[in-house]
């Protein structure tokens, strides 16, 4: 019998973040990381590439005999999930399961903010998206949610160029943006999964009165939560602890990088996508 993996996707390699919190807390299955390297940043693209990438990422994923997949990046989940969802599982095989982020962490939203003023901080696709206000709405529509993009995050935190004055910068300038929007913040999203990298930063420039919280516990509980609501999918999924890497950019490249977001060396392989 083969393995069944619990496939994570990402664009790059923030849903490393993701991928690190789930096997604190699930340990026993075993994992494919999957991230198209080769084309991120996702976040400036549009719908239908973003679509058309993340379909082909999931694709490549259930060959490899992933029945349940996590998309562990904010803009997949924004703009290719629910087209995903709807559209091509039905046509792919019904019993295979893909889930984002952006519903468990708008979930946990409505638990920690006490005076309904939440502020995001997101790519720019994730807040042209609009799919955080759209599922808050849907979910706490007394809830009052202010976004600022942050453009120059993302390839500050991947060029491990986020320690430095010029990183404190633009992470001073995007949460000072942010606040000035609505003063009554006192939750704040961090709506990419590279952002927890530099969370302290963040914290430090939102104040004290203000609850600044990131996505990998939230998606890791989610999940977790998922499989006990689901045993005919949790029986699928083999136990053997094991974690395949997998970059549509070169192995070494990705090896290196990896190292930023994770606290371990690890091997990958380059896998091509058509």
């Amino acid at each position: 019998m083969g393995t069944t993996s619990i496939g994570i996707f990402d664009s790059g390699y923030g849903g490393l973040t993701i991928l690190n919190k789930i096997r604190t807390l699930l340990p026993q299955y075993d994992y494919i990381y999957l991230g198209d390297n080769a084309r991120t940043p996702y976040g400036a693209r549009s719908y239908e590439i973003v679509y058309q990438y993340t379909l082909q990422c999931v694709k490549a994923l259930f060959q490899m005999n992933c029945r349940l997949i996590i998309l562990a990046c904010n803009t997949a989940s924004a703009k290719a999930l629910r087209t995903i969802q709807q559209r091509d599982l039905p046509k792919i095989d019904s019993t295979l399961r893909v889930l984002g982020v952006i519903r468990p962490t708008v979930e946990a939203v409505g638990q920690i903010t006490v005076n309904k003023h939440v502020g995001l901080l997101a790519t720019s696709g994730t807040v042209q998206s609009e799919s955080y206000p759209a599922e808050i709405y849907k979910l706490f529509p007394d809830i009052i949610i202010s976004s600022e993009a942050c453009p120059m995050w993302v390839p500050m935190i991947e060029n491990n160029e986020f320690d430095n004055e010029g990183a404190d910068y633009f992470i001073k300038k995007n949460v000072k943006n942010l606040l000035l929007k609505d003063s009554k913040i006192d939750t704040i999203i961090l709506g990419c999964t590279h952002y927890p990298l530099i969370l302290k930063k963040i914290e430090k420039v939102a104040g004290k009165g203000v609850h600044v919280f990131s996505q990998g516990e939230v998606v890791t509980q989610s999940l977790a939560d998922y499989l006990k609501r689901h045993p005919e999918i949790e029986e699928k999924c083999t136990k053997g602890g094991s974690c395949l890497y997998l970059s549509t950019e070169s192995s070494e490249k990705f090896r290196s990088s990896a190292s930023i977001f994770l606290n371990e060396n690890i091997d990958a392989q380059h896998l091509e996508i058509s």
